[in-house]
């Protein structure tokens, strides 16, 4: 029995001595990252088509660039969340200073602010061009049954999500006649297309950037009490750390800017002409703007 424990013990120890010498030779540091695993980023995004857009396209270029990429699919806070505890490394799509202030309040201590990449963002509340009569926000609590009482919104835990129910609806007295469907933007979107093909009324929360406005007729109801608040910036957020993990990556991200007609043309590749297969829309979108690459070494 002794020699047998013995034997085990020898055997656990030379176990533990290859362990060692395997995590010393995995932390060699070099350009890319500080750990044997540093070649792996995950990129966080919700679901609006200027997040899929972006972060696609950004799998692409770290791809090229021999990284391993992750693209995780989650609720802003979630998103945020993850950023803070280490176990996203990217997200390309913080809207600041208002529609993700709650997120950047509970979480912006923990995380890099990388750079912004687009700087005239807005969220808005749309109907089709044809809808007569309703031009406003406030033109909304009259016309309740016109719409059978429901704005048609995205996820549930979306800043539009919050600034629609929290400020739009009470301060334009449309918390007793109408209702925010929440659901997800694919549904949100969904919705909207069957309502224009067969010219009926539908109101939805919307944001620019959107390729929707450049496939439909639509009109941004005014907002007179500024309730989905001014122009924002999206920018490139990161976890503690990331920078000096990845230098060669963060110089890259502190370059990346899209003007409204790159990142209209993307989505249009993205989400109508090679709909369900975003690596050939980023394809196709590279090779129409093959100056772009450039701009970012």
């Amino acid at each position: 029995m002794w020699s047998k424990t013995l034997r085990r013990g020898i055997a656990l120890a030379a176990a533990a001595a290859l362990a060692l010498g395997a995590a010393a030779c995995g932390s060699d540091a070099d350009d890319s990252g500080s750990t044997g695993d540093s070649k792996k980023i995950i990129i966080g995004y919700m679901a609006w088509d200027e997040a899929i857009a972006a972060s696609n396209l950004w799998q692409r270029i770290l791809e090229d660039k021999g990284f391993e990429v992750e693209l995780k699919n989650l609720e802003a806070g979630l998103v945020y969340g993850g950023l803070a505890k280490g176990d996203i490394d990217l997200f390309l799509d913080g809207w600041l200073p208002q529609t993700h202030a709650a997120y950047w309040e509970q979480y912006g201590d923990k995380l890099e602010k990388i750079g912004v990449w687009y700087d005239n963002a807005s969220l808005s509340i749309a109907v089709p061009q044809y809808v007569d009569g309703v031009d406003s926000l406030e033109d909304l609590a009259a016309q309740a049954e016109t719409f059978d009482g429901e704005i048609i919104g995205i996820e549930p835990g979306a800043g539009l999500t919050a600034a629609t129910q929290d400020k739009v609806i009470p301060e334009y007295g449309l918390t007793d006649v109408m209702d925010l469907r929440t659901s997800s933007t694919p549904a949100m979107l969904a919705a909207l297309d069957r309502a224009i093909a067969g010219k009926e009324p539908i109101v939805v929360t919307l944001w620019h950037p959107h390729w929707a406005y450049a496939k439909y007729e639509l009109k941004d109801l005014a907002d007179p009490k500024g309730t989905l608040g001014q122009a924002e910036e999206v920018t490139t957020l990161a976890r503690a750390g990331f920078g000096e993990d990845f230098p060669e990556v963060t110089a890259m991200l502190k370059k990346f800017t899209m003007d409204s007609q790159q990142l209209g043309s993307l989505e249009d590749l993205m989400f109508n002409v090679h709909k369900d297969d975003e690596a050939k829309a980023v394809d196709a979108w590279l090779d129409a703007n093959p100056e772009y690459l450039g701009s970012l070494s």
